[in-house]
């Protein structure tokens, strides 16, 4: 599987991370994923359980990442799960290389993964270089803080967010979704100030950020994702606004530059965009 540690090979796994804020998936997004997990190769799991109509999302996302032609796409055991579920959810797990959580409501993502023995094997195959998305409410889980959408959004004041255990995969951030759209500012920046260690990350829709080793962040997709800091006080913050293209460090927390990248709805690897030299895939390198 593309990215995992080979036997007898000495370079880590590498984690990899792609998070959409909800709305339309960024081609850009959809085909990185496909890319990184391994190509004609990739294992693609989908897990549904944030889902209202967990069949209808999984037919929406494999009619979505289609063009750009995985390996295998396969659907995760629906919630509630049995010992029988569970047992097949732990081989479905092994057998990807990348993993993908739909949109919907993040805590019935949660609930499943109370069980902590899921939620360990989850966690280690990220480490082992599986590579991990969502969308939505498949973001919002993958920050060790999981915001639940329920509170007092009129307020700025973290203590009237409703938050709980996320999955915990991108440490030091908060991550949010459907940010500028549905005007989710108040919530994100009263959580930083609550947690004034976090950087808080707001994806918006039709846009996604490309994390490569927790530290390395690229946007893609249509709309932007605001980085929101707490000054050394503790009393304020500082905002920066990422546009597609732009690449940003997560452990310096700044900006590294400002790439022109094109979305794009074909494959990345088309033989006509090859040919004309359109810049497509991720343009973010792994750092050495």
């Amino acid at each position: 599987m593309a990215g995992l540690t080979l036997a007898g090979s000495s370079l880590p796994a590498e984690q990899r991370l792609i998070l959409i804020g909800g709305g339309p998936r960024p081609m850009r997004a959809l085909s990185t994923l496909v890319d990184w997990a391994g190509g004609a190769r990739a294992h693609v799991l989908v897990v549904t359980w944030a889902a209202r109509d967990e069949k209808q999302a999984l037919a929406d996302f494999r009619r979505d990442l289609a063009p750009y032609a995985p390996g295998a796409v396969r659907g995760a055991p629906t919630a509630p799960l049995d010992a029988a579920a569970k047992a097949a959810l732990r081989e479905d797990l092994a057998w990807a290389s990348a993993v993908y959580f739909t949109g919907g409501d993040q805590d019935h993502i949660m609930d499943v993964l109370r069980d902590r023995s899921l939620l360990e094997q989850v966690r280690a195959r990220y480490e082992e270089g599986a590579v991990f998305a969502g969308t939505s409410a498949g973001t919002a889980v993958m920050s060790a803080i999981a915001i639940t959408g329920d509170g007092d959004n009129t307020v700025m004041d973290g203590d009237e967010v409703e938050v709980r255990e996320g999955m915990g995969l991108l440490p030091g951030v908060i991550l949010d979704q459907h940010f500028i759209r549905r005007q989710r500012q108040n919530r994100l920046f009263g959580l930083v100030l609550k947690h004034p260690d976090l950087l808080g990350l707001g994806v918006d829709e039709g846009t996604a950020v490309l994390v490569r080793g927790n530290r390395d962040v690229q946007v893609v997709g249509a709309s932007k994702v605001m980085v929101v800091e707490a000054d050394a006080e503790g009393d304020g913050m500082k905002l920066a606004l990422l546009a597609p293209g732009d690449t940003f460090d997560l452990k310096a927390r700044k900006r590294v530059a400002r790439l022109t990248v094109r979305d794009t709805a074909e494959p990345c690897a088309s033989p006509r965009l090859r040919a004309t030299g359109t810049e497509c895939g991720p343009a973010l390198g792994a750092r050495r």
